[in-house]
Parts: structure tokens; sequence; C-alpha cells
């Protein structure tokens, strides 16, 4: 097997934070290339640097999970502070949280599932194993 098909984990004795890390930032967890997603939620179907098939991953709903459960817990101290002083009126303070709500959830989405298959990757679940040069890429 050539250098450059052996998993940058392996290699290199990256742990699971920085591996998460290359997905959260949109690149490949495996050489670090860029870009993971060819458009916003979706992975490319191969590396352009080292030829990883990310058609493998099974996300899922897991990534939205940790969109939603960070964006509120980012607002909630702020909306509590706010509504508990009454800085603003009832109205202006639930349309902020439901605009805060969507941007932040936005926001936080690539990043989220570009973590979840970084660490799939690393932990070599769903086909991303040894095999996975042998087997054919499912769909997403």
């Amino acid at each position: 097997m050539p250098h450059s098909a052996t998993p940058a984990h392996d290699s290199t004795g990256l742990s699971a934070v920085q591996i998460a890390l290359r997905g959260v930032r949109n690149h490949c967890p495996r050489c670090d290339h860029k870009p993971l997603f060819a458009r916003y939620l979706k992975p490319v179907e191969r590396c352009a640097c080292c030829g990883q098939d990310w058609t493998l991953h099974q996300a899922d709903d897991f990534p939205a999970y940790i969109a939603i459960f960070i964006s509120g817990h980012l607002l909630a101290p702020v909306l509590i502070a706010a509504g508990s002083r009454e800085l603003l009126p009832m109205g202006v303070l639930a349309l902020v949280a439901i605009i805060g709500a969507l941007l932040l959830t936005i926001a936080l989405l690539q990043p989220a599932k570009g973590a979840v298959i970084a660490l799939q990757y690393h932990w070599r679940m769903h086909g991303f194993g040894e095999k996975e040069a042998a087997a054919p890429g499912k769909p997403d």
C-alpha cells in the first residue's frame, strides 16, 4: 500500500480531536486537503488529493442534533439574561430568539457534519476500514 493511501491518523498519531477539527474546517480528515464538502451539506465523493471515498459516511441526523444542542446552550444564557432584566419587549425577545436560533443552527450544521464524518473515518465506522479500498462506495 503506498504511503499516500495510508490513513493520516495511523502514520502521524493524530488524535480524534485533531481529525474532527479537520472535518469542522471543511478539510479532508485523511490528508487535510480542502474541501470536504462539494455543496453546503453534500460531501465530495472522493478527496481530490488522497482519493478517499466520502460516500461511505452515515451522518444522518446527528449533525443537526449537535447544531441544535450547541445553539440552545449559546442562546439560553443570553435570552435568560435579557428576559430577566426586561431589557427588550417580549415580542422583540421572541424575534431575537427565533432569528438567533436559525442563524446559529445553520452556521453550525456543516461544521458538525464535517466532525461527524471525520470521527466516523477515524473510528473506522460504516465501511471506513481496511476493506474500504476493495468495497465500492455507497450513495449518500
